[in-house]
């Protein structure tokens, strides 16, 4: 059974840090794109962050680019979200994701979800 298991959600301030870890069981992603993908109360599930099979290239929203950085360690199967100068806008549950492609697109739908972790950012 392939499970994306998500960690490191919190409660911080504005301002503040945080990093999610997504841990990846049943099968590798070693060869897959991964990211994560957010949604905030009221609003729709929305892109994040990818990264590429490799690691050597990254996607980012324009809201966090400058803000979040995304990594992977493909030995571990495991990737990461940076998330630093958090906002109360940034508030919404993370979600881990796979895809089914070595490389991110926007025509790509994740292949695999994590059941989310909740980041709530107070101002």
């Amino acid at each position: 059974q392939v499970q994306l298991v998500e960690s490191g959600g919190g409660l911080v301030q504005a301002g503040e840090s945080l990093r999610l870890s997504c841990a990846a069981s049943g099968r590798t992603f070693r060869t897959n794109a991964m990211g994560w993908f957010r949604q905030a109360p009221g609003k729709e599930r929305e892109f994040v962050a990818a990264i590429s099979w490799g690691g050597s290239t990254t996607w980012y929203t324009e809201s966090v680019k400058g803000r979040f950085t995304i990594s992977r360690d493909n030995a571990k199967n495991t990737q990461y979200l940076q998330m630093n100068s958090l906002t109360p806008e940034d508030t919404a549950v993370y979600y881990c994701v796979a895809f089914a492609l070595p490389n991110y697109s926007n025509n790509n739908r994740p292949s695999y979800w994590g059941q989310g972790t909740q980041v709530t950012v107070s101002s």
